[in-house]
């Protein structure tokens, strides 16, 4: 038993010593490997982060880019309508600028036309005046005339009585004058 002691230690050293010694040389290359491995990892890693930081920065630089573009497009669309909306604000004004002025010109017009519809009235009315006047005076001559050849008429029959009479007072004072 005391053999049993011995051995199989010993059988169990040797198996270790075959195992560890098959692990040790093996293991440098497996930890080599891994190494390797966790190297090439890294190395990958870091080139993918590389690479995803250059594909981050060319993305943030075409956003950028993007960005300034939509700004510029946007001032531009801003500044557009700034001045689409002053044009307007400019034509909404000159038109209630022209409205007003038209308004002011339709009320001188108005009152314009009241102001000549009077006076056409008031020239009507003289017409009429004159017209009544003047067919009065057109009678009036007319009697006038009537009137002064009645006058001469009477005037011609007073004369004509007047040399009647005088020649009778001749004739009376001739025969009066034979008389005597």
């Amino acid at each position: 038993m005391k053999k049993v002691y011995f051995i199989f230690p010993t059988l169990l050293l040797i198996v270790f010593i075959a195992l560890y010694w098959n692990f040790n040389s093996k293991h440098a290359a497996v930890e080599a490997h891994k190494a390797q491995v966790i190297r090439q990892a890294k190395e990958d890693k870091l080139r993918k982060e590389a690479a995803d930081r250059e594909q981050a920065i060319k993305e943030a630089v075409a956003a950028s880019d993007r960005r300034k573009a939509e700004k510029a497009a946007k001032e531009a669309k801003d500044k557009a309508d700034k001045d689409a909306r002053e044009l307007a604000l400019q034509a909404r004004d000159k038109a209630f600028a022209e409205r007003r002025k038209f308004s002011d010109q339709v009320a001188k017009l108005k009152s314009d036309i009241e102001t000549e519809k009077r006076a056409i009235e008031k020239i009507q009315d003289d017409k009429k005046d004159a017209v009544t006047e003047e067919n009065f005076l057109r009678d009036y001559v007319k009697k006038a005339e009537v009137q002064v050849k009645e006058y001469r008429a009477v005037l011609d029959k007073i004369a004509a009585a007047d040399a009647a009479a005088e020649a009778a007072a001749r004739a009376a004072a001739r025969a009066q004058k034979e008389k005597s």
